[in-house]
């Protein structure tokens, strides 16, 4: 049911439009912003997540690799694997990992540090690639209502890497 405001501004477009005064696009526009004004909020928009914490489906070239967990600590992010895709890493280390990661397991493995929020990115930490042992800065952001999240590793700038994107997992 409208509110008696909505319905007064209702009529008055609509008596200003047949007397020719406000143009058919006006018209189309402005009952779409009188619908979402008088239809409740919930009705219209799903809930868009604003952090990266969560479970994510990780992608390399875009094959699917496997699952991150990235939580909260001290303010800053994190990531660990928590499962593979890649046959046999539920059995493997980071042999060729050459910081305190080391030789330790890949399933449970922290591959992304330190991430901080600056306004709608996350940067200032590191990414770990599980393959190499190579470590990269790296930054990131949501996309897609949250859905998404795109992961940059790089050397020195940012112009020299590489992205990816992740899907949430519910």
């Amino acid at each position: 049911m409208m509110s008696a405001a909505a319905s007064w501004l209702a009529r008055t477009v609509r008596n200003r439009c047949a007397a020719g005064r406000i143009n058919a696009y006006f018209r189309v526009g402005f009952s779409s912003l009188v619908f979402l004004a008088v239809v409740p909020s919930g009705a219209c928009y799903s809930e868009v997540s604003t952090s990266p914490v969560g479970v994510w489906k990780t992608f390399d070239d875009g094959k699917a690799r496997g699952f991150v967990r990235i939580y909260e600590q001290d303010g800053k992010l994190f990531g660990r694997i928590e499962q593979s895709f890649t046959p046999g890493d539920e059995h493997r280390t980071c042999a060729v990992c050459t910081d305190e990661r080391k030789n330790q397991p890949i399933i449970g493995l922290i591959m992304l540090r330190n991430m901080k929020q600056d306004g709608g990115e996350y940067k200032g930490g590191d990414i770990l690639d599980p393959d190499s042992g190579s470590v990269y800065r790296c930054k990131m952001h949501l996309e897609k209502d949250g859905t998404r999240l795109v992961v940059r590793g790089y050397i020195g700038f940012s112009i020299l890497g590489h992205s990816t994107t992740w899907e949430r997992q519910s």
